[in-house]
């Protein structure tokens, strides 16, 4: 009996993980192979990039690390600062939400328009993800790297998911209208990308944090703001000329830490389900080693009774 007790505490701790653990990251979309040259420039001046390929992700500058915008969308590849890139999301963007309630997260009523940049590339919509694929980066990271919204400053929502194929449930990345920062963990040498949702046309500032524990030990930080003009009559100027002071959350993840992975259900409605699984678990647990150690006592005070029963039969 004694054996069977840390038998049927093992096997309860293999429940509890199984239900604590985050599920498996999910494969975005297929067709996002690339390598990114190690001498590629950072261009000067501003841009705005309306269509094509965009990632956001790390990169050193003159030896400081960096969040920067890969600009995929020409023939020669370029990274762009931030500050003086504009990130066009056109009429072309404008879709209706389904009347699902999967889709609840979204805050918006199903059959209402919103400007989506897709999760799977749209010729005549800026198609935006991040990567963690510079040389450099790939050579001095841990592991990988945290992405964190720290907030958004704008007219409505932005909102950021993944689906894996047309009947898996999306898993919530980014919702700018909760209060703490949102980290995101982003494995070495990752090209992802996802569905951006803002809900009202406008001028959109978006604060992300790229931080991350380098093989030496040292953790890196930076954060930077994302521009994004929604709806054509949206003007540029205007969203390169905003300005924001966006507060970092209390509840910021340090450099280094593993939170939220891409592809990986986030804080949402099945939040408070698993929590229930996990308290009924525990409950449950408890109540086995009860029994277990309850059945073991009686068994001893049984032996106990026998035995004096044997000696009081031979006196």
């Amino acid at each position: 009996m004694t054996t069977a007790i840390p038998r049927c505490a093992a096997a309860v701790l293999v429940v509890l993980l199984a239900a604590a653990s985050p599920a498996p990251a999910a494969e975005p979309s297929p067709g996002l192979g690339q390598t990114i040259a190690p001498d590629q420039p950072v261009a000067t001046g501003r841009a705005t990039l309306v269509t094509g390929h965009v990632d956001i992700g790390p990169r050193y500058v003159d030896d400081q690390w960096t969040l920067l915008i890969h600009d995929g969308t020409q023939a020669q590849p370029v990274w762009r600062n931030p500050d003086d890139t504009v990130l066009r999301v056109s009429d072309a963007a404008l879709q209706e939400v389904p009347d699902d309630p999967a889709y609840a997260f979204l805050g918006v009523d199903g059959g209402e328009r919103v400007y989506v940049v897709p999760q799977v590339q749209k010729p005549d919509v800026v198609w935006i993800g991040w990567n963690t694929q510079d040389p450099r980066v790939m050579q001095t990271i841990d592991r990988g790297a945290t992405l964190t919204l720290l907030g958004v400053r704008g007219p409505g929502t932005v909102t950021t998911f993944i689906q894996s194929g047309n009947f898996s449930a999306p898993q919530v990345l980014w919702r700018s209208p909760e209060p703490a920062a949102q980290p995101m963990w982003v494995e070495v040498n990752t090209h992802t990308h996802a569905n951006w949702v803002f809900s009202e046309p406008g001028v959109y500032l978006v604060a992300v944090q790229v931080s991350a524990d380098l093989i030496t030990g040292e953790k890196v930080s930076a954060t930077r703001t994302l521009r994004f003009a929604v709806g054509d009559a949206t003007s540029t100027d205007e969203a390169l000329a905003a300005t924001a002071d966006i507060a970092v959350p209390a509840a910021q993840a340090s450099p280094g830490e593993a939170p939220t992975q891409a592809g990986e259900a986030s804080d949402g409605p099945g939040t408070p389900l698993l929590a229930a699984l996990v308290g009924i678990a525990v409950v449950l647990a408890i109540a086995l080693v009860t029994v277990l150690l309850r059945g073991a006592r009686a068994k001893r005070r049984a032996e106990r009774e026998h035995v004096a029963s044997a000696a009081g039969g031979q006196s």
